[in-house]
């Protein structure tokens, strides 16, 4: 059985919770990624951030990304998986929250992230097309 740790980009870089938006964005830049963890002061997973919502949950609003918080961006629970839950069950967790970046964690420790592009490396062709597909329905 294939686990979450095993199709996890590992070791994901946080942004931390009273970091401004302008420290997320230049951070996803610099590591040419979409989407980061928002991590508190405790380490700890508070959610994620997408470039999408710095420019529709701050910009389009009028707000200043230099002095918004992302973790006032960072509402509600974030879904995660267990790092020895099932890639199955990840990918279920993924279709059923309609996100298509999911934390993974063990214990209480951030230890990497699945993206749809490890679940196309980690499937059959056939089976990437259904997932994303599902993933992205509204």
């Amino acid at each position: 059985m294939t686990v979450a740790r095993e199709i996890m980009t590992p070791d994901p870089q946080c942004v931390g919770e009273n970091e401004t938006l302008v420290d997320a964005a230049r951070m996803m830049a610099s590591l040419d990624v979409g989407a980061l963890p928002i991590c508190g002061e405790d380490k700890r997973l508070k959610g994620m951030i997408t470039d999408r919502d710095i420019v529709v949950k701050c910009l389009a609003q009028g707000g200043d990304p230099s002095t918004t918080t992302a973790g006032s961006l960072g509402q509600g629970k974030p879904v995660t998986i267990g790092a020895d839950d099932s890639a199955e069950e990840a990918l279920e967790t993924m279709k059923r929250h309609q996100v298509r970046r999911l934390p993974v964690i063990d214990g209480h420790d951030l230890v990497g992230i699945i993206s749809q592009a490890d679940v196309a490396l980690s499937l059959t062709e056939a089976e990437t097309g259904r997932t994303v597909a599902e993933i992205s329905e509204e």
